[in-house]
């Protein structure tokens, strides 16, 4: 197995972030009495916050009708924690729709390309437009790519992470293209 196929079988999926909306505004003081150990105190966060557990997920459920859907590891979980709460909500007599749109906004994935890395010889490599490396302010560079769109954070160690992107894919094609830049630039 090459070196790029087992950094794209490391790639872990650690955070979906979604959003959706139920298109009716919410009484939040009935929405709490369907939701068990939600927790509502508008004085600290002006939304109810409910965690599902399976999958695990947590809903932040405003008045506006907007739903944000976080800490799922799959969109298929993004959507089965979404539904949960939609069943809920629907407990409080809302007419909601049958299917909500659900638009993924973050997908956040980790990786290990398996080698140390030399992030000042990287940070010269690359080029100083497209990165941020000051470690005396935080260890690993930051790397911003423009296609996939996202922000990738490179560590010494050889562990990545990859956030921004809006669909899984996403993770794979900006391993690929680190590690065939570092391949090219002789520094893997």
């Amino acid at each position: 197995m090459s070196k790029l196929d087992e950094a794209k079988n490391s790639i872990k999926i650690e955070n979906v972030v979604a959003s959706s909306s139920v298109g009716t505004t919410l009484d939040l003081q009935e929405v709490i009495k369907v939701l068990e150990n939600a927790d509502y105190n508008k004085e600290r966060f002006p939304g109810v916050v409910y965690r599902t557990t399976d999958p695990k997920t947590a809903a932040l459920i405003f008045g506006s009708g907007k739903i944000v859907c976080t800490g799922a590891k799959s969109i298929a979980d993004v959507h089965k924690g979404l539904e949960q709460v939609f069943d809920r909500i629907r407990e409080t007599g809302v007419d909601i729709l049958d299917e909500p749109e659900v638009t993924v906004q973050n997908i956040v994935a980790s990786a290990d390309i398996g080698t140390v890395l030399n992030l000042n010889a990287i940070a010269v490599g690359l080029g100083l437009e497209n990165i941020e490396y000051e470690p005396e302010q935080f260890p690993g560079l930051v790397y911003r790519l423009a296609e996939p769109k996202v922000v990738m954070l490179l560590f010494g160690s050889g562990k990545l992470v990859v956030t921004g992107g809006k669909k899984p894919s996403d993770a794979g094609d900006a391993v690929t293209r680190i590690m065939e830049e570092l391949d090219n630039l002789r520094l893997l």
